[in-house]
């Protein structure tokens, strides 16, 4: 029989669950009674900045705190208002332009919520660090490595302030995930030799050019389908499966080498597919594959073969019996879980800080793009370390930076061709 972790048992315990559960979640504690009220402001107003202020309310409900909502923020004033009204928010708090994140950090909120496009997320991390809010970053943290190490960086900043940074990687934050962790921890299916990761499906949206629109607009609108913008499909979407490999096997990949091309998308300038070899040293390869191509069979998910069986991601684990605690969350949701623990942290003394472990997810994704856009093998060190690389300056533009100083040209919308990127 599978014993139950109990609160007063937990600390206890912890090694029986791994570094991955004892990093992540932790169980329901009373709160301070001082804790009544926490403030939140929330910058990117789209469907994912809506659904994350949606998720942190929840956690707020389930912590049995109030919560009100400061400010909102958005390039595009009129998506700040719809959710600003939505919340209750004063209309002079709905602020709209590129800089608009500023003036929400400058708000008394606590807690500040991330969910622009992946290319502004560095410079608006840091400026929510420097102000010594509490920070949510929707993933991927950066387009490019300079912006993933700078997060990094900043990561450290906010741990010297005793800031919480979590991250938007839902399944660290998943009871399937983390009692799979424990297992693969504890032996179950012995050393991890290989595995393949996925996410297969289609383009989520795509936006047409309105006429007489600008390029910061345009690109602001439709920054799904331009790498400057969410670093492409491997970077924004298939970062989750990725981040999942890294976490169980518990290092980082040496070199990626990798091919991918583009046969329908519509708009912008990334590659509709992509197959990359992920070395993680010790003979052990890791299969990425992604695509976003309509009509085409779907699957989202990881799969890990070791010496003595094999497991399925958050779902079936097939190898020895091996029993380790039950591990019991707040919520059956990655989404709100993800905010319970960046709360609870914050009122226990104990703040979460994942931004390094994004921030190198994040560059691995980097990675199997550059490699895919070059026909180039990358290594780990190129984006990290190696200063003489040619990826490790490697920036996208326009930058961040841009937009708020209103110099803003467009990409051609035309992909990378290998061997002459």
């Amino acid at each position: 029989m599978t014993p139950t972790l109990n609160r007063r048992s937990f600390l206890g315990n912890t090694t029986l669950l791994g570094a991955g559960l004892a990093a992540s979640s932790v169980f329901a504690v009373n709160l301070p009674a001082i804790t009544k009220k926490v403030k939140v402001g929330l910058i990117g107003c789209g469907g994912r900045g809506n659904g994350a202020l949606a998720d942190f309310i929840a956690a707020c409900k389930i912590l049995g705190i109030e919560v009100e909502v400061t400010a909102t923020a958005d390039a595009f004033k009129d998506k700040a208002e719809a959710a600003g009204k939505k919340y209750a928010v004063a209309a002079e708090r709905c602020f709209g332009g590129f800089d608009s994140y500023q003036k929400v950090i400058a708000t008394d909120c606590d807690y500040v919520l991330m969910a622009t496009p992946p290319a502004f997320r560095p410079v608006q991390f840091a400026a929510a660090v420097e102000a010594g809010k509490h920070c949510f970053i929707e993933k991927p943290i950066a387009v490019d490595p300079a912006g993933a190490r700078s997060v990094i960086a900043t990561g450290e900043k906010a741990k010297a302030k005793g800031l919480a940074v979590v991250a938007g990687t839902q399944r660290r934050h998943m009871a399937s995930y983390l009692s799979n962790k424990a297992l693969i921890d504890a032996g179950a299916i012995g050393p991890i030799k290989g595995g393949v990761v996925q996410w297969n499906g289609t383009v989520p949206w795509t936006k047409r050019r309105n006429e007489g629109e600008s390029d910061a607009s345009y690109l602001a609108r439709n920054w799904l389908n331009f790498t400057e913008m969410s670093g492409d499909h491997i970077v924004e979407q298939h970062v989750h499966n990725l981040d999942v490999a890294i976490w169980f096997l518990g290092r980082l990949p040496v070199t990626a080498i990798g091919f991918g091309g583009r046969a329908r998308r519509q708009t912008g300038n990334m590659f509709d597919f992509f197959s990359v070899d992920y070395d993680f040293g010790d003979d052990v390869h890791i299969h990425s594959q992604c695509r976003q191509i309509t009509g085409t069979y779907g699957r989202v998910g990881e799969l890990f073969t070791g010496t003595e069986g094999v497991c399925y991601g958050g779902g079936k684990l097939k190898g020895k019996e091996i029993s380790v605690p039950e591990i019991k969350l707040d919520s059956d949701n990655g989404m709100i879980q993800e905010h319970v623990d960046l709360i609870r942290g914050v009122m226990t003394g104990k703040p979460l800080n994942d931004a390094k472990s994004i921030a190198e997810s994040t560059l691995v994704a980097i990675m199997g793009r550059i490699s895919a856009y070059t026909g180039e093998i990358v290594r780990w060190g190129d984006l990290a370390e190696n200063e003489k690389s040619p990826f490790y300056n490697q920036v996208c533009a326009p930058a961040a930076i841009d937009f708020e100083k209103g110099d803003v040209k467009a990409p051609e919308e035309v992909p990378p061709v290998p061997g002459k990127a």
